[in-house]
């Protein structure tokens, strides 16, 4: 038997801090090397973290990260060692380096340069041509990253159908989104199929502004099967043996490689030129090799255990937790402050907030108004009772009052509106923004994206703070997440903040439903147009009311101008306002 030990190593790297991340990736090398590894594996720019954006056009930036390359070269010479970096040469490249006996010896530069959502790789880098084929201890493996593997007729189909690839090592950094671990897992699956080949997918992990990367790395058989998995948000070394005799066995008794095989040799009688497949040879001279295998051919393979994947809540929940602790931590914030208004949005980010940095440094604000009601005294007392936060009390009666005064005259004696409404909410931010300053707790804003894509929300009020946690998350959404914390922990947020009608409590026996559809409404319209793309009509043939459809489509068109000054927000769906949502603010262009 053939067989090939992998260490894939799922790290958790700081865009920018190239020499913490070099130091992660050393002790990364240790473990591996500790389980005897023969490759190990990191994930795309591992190196320089994931997506280093503008910092691409800063030249001292990739000179670090080369001089951090050079380090690694000698550090562990008995192992073949694949990390993410950035090449340059006559541009410069998303590359990923093959070292090994402490030398460099080769370099595969990514191909498929991704340019929609949230990636903009165009942007900064040139496009790969070669796609090598390694031989490597009786192996020969294929090398690409990310993007590359999502095309059928990518590298991976030159590499398995031309350069007998046996495995292929994809370097990746894969956002999350709901939903998206199945689709690529899917993906995956078909290429080894159809290559007939094992898929060895390292993924990056960890929070990184508004992205969050889920890890699962995985281990993929010439089958189809999934034979590892990493786990979901946290740093994983994953080790196991893959069978390249077995890719030989699948490989016979699958024709359409033959057939594939002729019809490119004929199409292409030149296939193996330069620019296209590449083969690389390591050598090691004096390293005992066992008839047609490795050193450990008499040993049973080696599986790493199977992490089972999370259900859709669970990973959602997962998500938002690592997306705040690590943009917390990764800022060099200790604790944050979230206003508590009795309401479930607020109860949520809180306990969020208290699972990703621990209740001592999550700290809570409640200021009510003459508006505010009993119950949301009451309900915020029990909530910081459950997540064993502290809550303070400031109460904002007189400050509006003293503000309604200073502005009377200018006011001219018009009735109340959202003015005075929204007063309210600005006080609050005010002072939320003002114990951020004398503490330095970072504030975590809590409007939902529902909230968000109609514009019910009040700049420089409820907008105020440094990182809006449920930004991405529709409001039906919001109420599925809580009722799911409270089967798992045994009703952390209390039942009647669940159960009340939502309201902002600005005015006397005030309801969301006095300025919006019900959410169970709003919620899909909005899903429709903003990640669907789809126009009036196609929504109101799903059965809407149009009146409502041309309501909410037109609160959505006239609120960018908010979303575009709202804080930064963790991307769950598969098209979050922010970097996934272009829109021009001075636009004239209207759907009805």
């Amino acid at each position: 038997m053939r067989k090939l030990k992998l260490a894939l190593a799922q790290t958790n790297p700081i865009v920018g801090d190239i020499p913490g991340n070099l130091a992660h990736i050393k002790d990364m090398i240790v473990q591996a090397r500790s389980e005897h590894v023969d490759v190990v594996v990191f994930p795309e720019l591992a190196l320089t973290g994931y997506p280093p954006e503008d910092l691409l056009l800063k030249p001292s930036f990739i000179d670090k990260n080369l001089r951090a390359l050079d380090e690694l070269l000698g550090f562990a010479p008995e192992l073949l060692v694949l990390v993410g970096f950035v090449d340059r040469q006559d541009d410069i490249y998303n590359a990923a380096a093959v070292l090994h006996g402490g030398k460099l010896h080769g370099i595969y530069r990514k191909q498929y340069l991704p340019n929609y959502g949230v990636f903009d790789e165009n942007r900064y880098f040139q496009e790969g041509v070669e796609s090598p084929v390694l031989e490597y201890r009786s192996a020969r493996l294929g090398i690409n990253i990310c993007e590359d593997i999502w095309y059928p007729k990518g590298p991976l189909y030159t590499q398995t159908l031309m350069g007998d690839a046996e495995c292929i090592l994809n370097l990746s950094a894969s956002p999350f989104h709901a939903g998206k671990r199945e689709v690529r897992e899917n993906m995956l699956c078909t290429r080894a199929v159809d290559s007939a080949c094992y898929i060895a997918y390292v993924n990056m992990v960890g929070g990184q502004d508004e992205l969050v990367f889920d890890g699962q790395s995985l281990v993929i058989s010439p089958d189809g099967e999934i034979e590892s998995r990493g786990k979901a948000f946290q740093e994983d070394l994953l080790i196991t043996e893959i069978d390249l005799d077995h890719v030989f066995r699948v490989r016979l008794h699958d024709p359409r490689r033959r057939k594939d095989r002729l019809s490119q040799s004929l199409d292409r009688p030149q296939w193996n030129q330069d620019d296209v497949l590449v083969r690389w040879k390591i050598e090691e001279p004096g390293r005992r090799q066992a008839s047609g295998g490795t050193l450990q051919e008499k040993k049973v393979l080696v599986k790493s255990p199977y992490t089972q994947p999370l259900d859709r809540l669970a990973e959602i929940y997962e998500a938002l937790v690592t997306g705040v602790r690590d943009y917390v931590r990764k800022n060099s914030f200790r604790e944050v402050l979230v206003g508590l208004s009795g309401g479930i949005d607020s109860a949520l980010v809180a306990a969020i907030a208290t699972d990703a940095l621990g209740p001592e440094h999550v700290h809570g604000l409640f200021m009510p108004s003459m508006f505010t009601s009993q119950e949301s005294y009451e309900d915020v007392l029990k909530l910081s009772g459950t997540l064993k936060v502290q809550v303070e009390t400031i109460p904002i009666a007189a400050a509006f009052e003293q503000f309604l005064q200073i502005l009377s005259p200018h006011f001219q004696d018009r009735p109340r509106d959202t003015a005075e409404e929204n007063l309210q909410s600005r006080i609050r931010g005010l002072l939320l923004m003002a114990l951020s300053n004398k503490f330095h707790w970072l504030v975590l804003t809590t409007g939902n994206k529902s909230e968000m894509s109609v514009g019910y929300q009040t700049l420089y009020g409820d907008m105020a703070g440094g990182f809006s946690v449920l930004k991405d998350v529709p409001k039906t959404l919001v109420y599925d997440l809580a009722d799911f914390l409270n089967t798992r922990r045994a009703d952390i947020i209390p039942h009647r903040i669940i159960e009340k009608a939502p309201t902002a409590e600005l005015r006397p026996n005030q309801k969301d439903l006095d300025s919006l559809p019900p959410y169970e409404i709003l919620d899909p319209i909005m899903e429709a147009y903003v990640e669907d793309d789809q126009g009036f009509e196609e929504i109101i043939g799903k059965g809407f009311d149009p009146a409502t459809v041309a309501r909410v489509l037109s609160l959505i068109d006239k609120s960018e101008y908010k979303r575009r000054q709202s804080p930064p927000g963790i991307k769950l769906t598969l098209r979050a306002f922010g970097k996934d949502w272009r829109v021009p603010i001075t636009n004239r262009f209207k759907e009805i």
